[in-house]
């Protein structure tokens, strides 16, 4: 098993806003493996400061404070490569969100596994099973 993982935007919020863990009490275990390391892509950044702008969204901190809230968690953050935008994951999955595609995209260039509770994704191959 990987233990390499990409947090969707659901979790990251949850994360920013410092309730991860009543939230999703069996992340406390993923994380707390020793080989742990968790991604957070800029596609997942870009998506909340879109909707944190057009008022659809409050991520519980300033948006210039996310990389270092989230660094300083222990994450690290994933850049988008062309390689990231030309890769269709395969299998394709049921959802047409163009971030939720990008993610997993990623996942599969980069030899991560998605940890996502979005039901279309949930049970993709390229996501992580709780």
């Amino acid at each position: 098993m990987s233990s390499r993982y990409l947090l969707d935007t659901h979790i990251i919020l949850a994360i920013l806003r410092a309730d991860v863990y009543e939230r999703f009490p069996w992340l406390a275990r993923l994380v707390s493996a020793p080989d742990f390391v968790g991604v957070v892509s800029v596609a997942s950044l870009w998506e909340i400061a879109i909707k944190t702008r057009l008022g659809k969204l409050d991520p519980g901190i300033a948006l210039e404070r996310m990389r270092s809230s989230l660094q300083d968690a222990g994450l690290t953050i994933l850049r988008i490569d062309i390689e990231h935008v030309l890769t269709a994951a395969e299998p394709e999955p049921p959802t047409r969100d163009p971030f939720d595609r990008l993610l997993l995209a990623q996942c599969q260039v980069e030899g991560l596994q998605l940890v996502t509770i979005d039901r279309a994704l949930v049970g993709h191959p390229l996501a992580f099973r709780f």
